[in-house]
């Protein structure tokens, strides 16, 4: 299940939210035909792909 948080700046989030985010990051990632495993160079692409995004977005 995917759940998706929006936390503004300045915003906190809940004990609650951290909770959450604690006990997923202790779960194992999955993969199957619908999400398969990134070869290194596509995942080095979409690394590089989303810095140049968060570049834009900042400036």
């Amino acid at each position: 299940m995917l759940k998706t948080y929006t936390i503004n700046k300045g915003q906190q989030p809940t004990e609650e939210q951290l909770e959450e985010v604690q006990k997923a990051k202790k779960q194992p990632i999955t993969f199957d035909e619908d999400s398969p495993e990134l070869s290194p160079a596509l995942e080095k692409a979409l690394r590089c792909s989303a810095i140049q995004r968060n570049r834009r977005k900042n400036a």
